[in-house]
């Protein structure tokens, strides 16, 4: 039988209230949370050397934006293998689009997603990514 790997997540979002509910959903379903609440920081963890399996993103967020984090991270090749989803609230195409010539890996409308689905969307992404 197959031991399900433990994935290390970072989780940015300026909302406290998502960051508590997604931190405690993906940690029933054996991640490893680290929940961060702005881009500084999130740039800050990852220059320490922090090398999460995957990366989930709010886009709108004061003083650096998702779209400005993935950029410094693909330029700075901060997360070379980690799954990139964008999880956000800004559900036009050309935000879809912009999104996804930055490389990422999922893009999941939070108004439109239940925490589970969000759950189920991340693993799917990154067990296709880890294969």
């Amino acid at each position: 039988m197959e031991t399900a790997k433990k994935y290390k997540i970072l989780i940015v979002d300026d909302d406290q209230f998502l960051l508590n509910m997604y931190s405690l959903k993906f940690g029933k379903e054996n991640f490893d949370v680290t929940a961060i609440t702005g881009g500084e920081e999130a740039l800050r963890k990852l220059r320490e050397g922090f090398n999460p399996d995957v990366l989930l993103l709010d886009v709108i967020m004061p003083t650096v934006d998702g779209n400005e984090l993935l950029n410094v991270i693909k330029k700075e090749n901060l997360a070379p293998h980690a799954a990139i989803v964008m999880l956000t609230n800004q559900s036009k195409d050309s935000n879809v689009v912009n999104a996804k010539s930055l490389g990422i890996d999922g893009y999941i409308i939070k108004a439109t997603t239940i925490p589970s689905e969000v759950v189920e969307e991340v693993l799917k992404i990154t067990r296709a990514k880890n294969k």
